[in-house]
């Protein structure tokens, strides 16, 4: 499922209009995105939990010439579901 296709199931689950679905699904990711920025974790109970998660600096080697480089510290994204949204994942189906 891309982005419009989740658009489109928003417009056919809630009745909104396209836009409208459209416009609360990027603030909703606008808003996860400023948090994880901000150093904040988004905790959605029964769904999951997004976090940024520090990533050192380190050494790695180009495969193409052996070469060690040095690698930035950086930032990750990093998404946990709830125990509630595995269990539905892993339903059997009747």
């Amino acid at each position: 499922m891309n982005k419009t296709e989740l658009i489109a199931a928003v417009v056919k689950d809630t009745e909104l209009k396209k836009v409208e679905a459209e416009k609360a699904i990027n603030s909703v990711l606008n808003a996860v995105q400023k948090a994880l920025k901000d150093g904040e974790k988004v905790q959605l109970i029964g769904f999951g939990t997004f976090e940024a998660k520090k990533r050192p600096a380190r050494m790695a080697r180009n495969p193409r010439t052996g070469e060690e480089i040095k690698v930035a510290a950086s930032k990750a994204p990093t998404f946990r579901a709830s125990k509630v949204f595995k269990d539905e994942l892993n339903k059997k189906k009747k």
